[in-house]
């Protein structure tokens, strides 16, 4: 007699045995990842963006800006590293 509830281990399947939440989980690590390749080339712009304004010397303002943008940046990349691949099971709650 079939239930209205599914049988422990009956999860639907995809083709290739994966279950809907390991796709699910599959597509959010790769827009995470997405996320930090962008964060990468951002990092690495504003510090190549600096020597050539450190070199110019003639715009302080976008000196000041960059030498405060490059760290905020890099933490912000550690931050969701952190959050997403190094979180194991944990729910971050703040």
């Amino acid at each position: 007699m079939s239930s209205v509830f599914p049988e422990p281990g009956s999860e639907q399947k995809t083709l290739d045995g994966r279950t809907p939440d390991q796709v699910a989980m599959e597509h959010s690590a790769q827009m995470v990842s997405d996320v930090l390749l962008n964060l990468e080339h951002s990092i690495a712009a504003a510090k190549k963006a600096l020597k050539v304004v450190e070199k110019d010397g003639v715009d302080t303002n976008a000196q000041h800006a960059l030498k405060e943008l490059i760290p905020q940046l890099e933490r912000c990349r550690k931050r969701l590293q952190q959050d997403t691949y190094f979180a194991g099971d944990n729910l971050r709650l703040i």
